[in-house]
């Protein structure tokens, strides 16, 4: 399951935190091995600065859940 853990209605970077913290949240509900994180499309409307922060973001939130498992 390709899940979208980031916030593309504005160009504010989010915090790998609160990336993760989204991420912990589906964990809930859905197995570990079946989940791939991913934005949702729409990167292309934002700023290239912003685009690249929260796909950073992404992946230090993905270094941190991995970390905890």
């Amino acid at each position: 399951m390709a899940l979208g853990v980031l916030d593309l209605s504005t160009p504010e970077v989010e915090t790998p935190v609160q990336v993760a913290d989204r991420v912990r949240r589906a964990l809930d509900h859905v197995d570990i091995e079946k989940l791939v994180l991913s934005s949702d499309c729409g990167l292309k409307y934002l700023p290239r600065e912003s685009a690249a922060g929260k796909m950073r973001a992404l992946a230090t939130a993905a270094e941190l859940v991995r970390g905890e498992l």
